[in-house]
């Protein structure tokens, strides 16, 4: 029997076997063997190797279980499990089918140990490369190339099906944290804030059920199609200025959300549009009883005040930098969002050119440069210096 020994682990070949064989202890000092897959030295003492590392790093049942899961069977564990709702939003679980689709592609066929950094940055650039195919009555009809968003939100998907692997240890680490989207995607994540010019210009140019939707979710922060299109009447208690949220997102969306002055005026006036109807926003056309989608009317209102398209959801985020520039405390903003991460603060509150300017314009130069007083009214008012930490 030839045998090669490397550190503490051999490699053999066993007689009538194709495959070399490898054999190494664990952390428990127990030995193991096992088929390296492979008829050459070098490959077996590759994986060896690969062992050893994994059995220092405590890390070796996490790779073995790996090593048996297809990433075409994580992602539709991953789709059944961690993407339906209530876990997820139904949009959202639509959304991860469509990327979840393409990425089955690209490494449906590969363990989920084998997907590496340099296999997610060839993905990504394969894709950006690729054209649009519509349907069309004679075939497939090629448009122009795949926008950079759609396939950032396909890479999106992908860090977030191997994170859910990462803490179920099937992998030791996300190989998507080693890749680099390549190109730049503008826009992207940095939301628009509605001065309050704009807000009246675009409440002064759509329906009046509009004009509730855009001071309710300024007011109140409410998610647009999870909580406010979907609200029932009952869920609105204007004696006490607060609305109850029962299914949110997420299980801190569930609050009761108190109400401004305004926002409770925009509740009163939308129950009156609403009538004898049990939904706030009811609606006879679809099934559900309210309505599902204010795509149409928001861009139409936009284009009539003249202000350049920006996505409704952005309201939310006005309702949390307005907060921040009112000087609330960002632990505060973050609870008003119902969110569990506070960094998930920094995403909604911006804080624009103009507003930095009006605090520039606050700057008082002649600090201690007036003229002397007495001495005793200096004692009354002292002069506080502020410590920069």
């Amino acid at each position: 029997m030839n045998r090669t020994r490397k550190y503490d682990g051999v490699v053999y070949r066993r007689a009538g076997t194709k495959f070399l064989w490898i054999r190494f202890m664990d952390i428990k000092g127990i030995w193991r063997r096992e088929s390296s897959q492979t008829p050459e030295w070098q490959e077996a003492n590759k994986r060896l190797r690969q062992r050893l590392q994994a059995r220092d790093d405590n890390s070796l049942d996490i790779v073995r279980k790996g090593e048996k899961l297809l990433f075409e069977e994580w992602a539709d564990s991953f789709l059944e499990n961690y993407s339906k709702p209530p876990f997820r939003a139904e949009k959202t679980h639509q959304a991860n089918q469509r990327c979840i689709k393409h990425l089955k592609a690209a490494f449906g066929s590969s363990r989920l140990v084998d997907i590496a950094a340099d296999s997610v940055d060839l993905y990504l650039r394969e894709r950006l490369r690729e054209r649009v195919n519509v349907k069309a009555k004679l075939g497939y009809r090629q448009l122009g190339a795949i926008k950079a968003t759609t396939v950032h939100q396909e890479f999106r998907v992908l860090r977030r099906i191997l994170n859910v692997a990462v803490r179920k240890k099937l992998l030791t680490a996300n190989p998507c944290s080693g890749a680099e989207f390549p190109v730049a995607v503008d826009g992207l994540f940095r939301p628009h804030y509605v001065t309050w010019s704009e807000q009246q210009r675009i409440e002064s140019h759509g329906p009046q059920y509009l004009r509730n939707v855009v001071r309710i979710v300024t007011e109140t922060g409410l998610r647009i199609y999870k909580e406010l299109i979907a609200m029932k009447k009952d869920q609105v208690d204007l004696h006490n200025a607060v609305v109850w949220i029962p299914d949110s997102k997420t299980p801190n969306g569930i609050a009761e959300v108190p109400l401004s002055s305004l926002g409770m005026e925009a509740f009163e006036n939308q129950m009156e549009i609403a009538g004898e109807a049990g939904f706030l926003f009811a609606s006879d056309r679809n099934p559900s009883g309210h309505q599902t989608s204010l795509k149409t009317v928001w861009r139409k209102a936009l284009r009539r005040a003249k202000i350049p398209y920006f996505r409704i959801y952005d309201l939310r985020s006005t309702y949390a930098t307005r907060l921040s520039a009112g000087g609330v405390a960002d632990e505060w903003v973050t609870q008003m969002l119902r969110q569990s991460d506070a960094q998930v603060f920094k995403k909604y509150s911006q804080m624009k050119l103009q507003m930095k300017r009006e605090a520039l314009a606050r700057i008082n130069r002649q600090t201690n440069e007036t003229e002397p007083v007495a001495t005793d009214v200096l004692m009354a008012a002292p002069v506080c210096a502020v410590t920069v930490q």
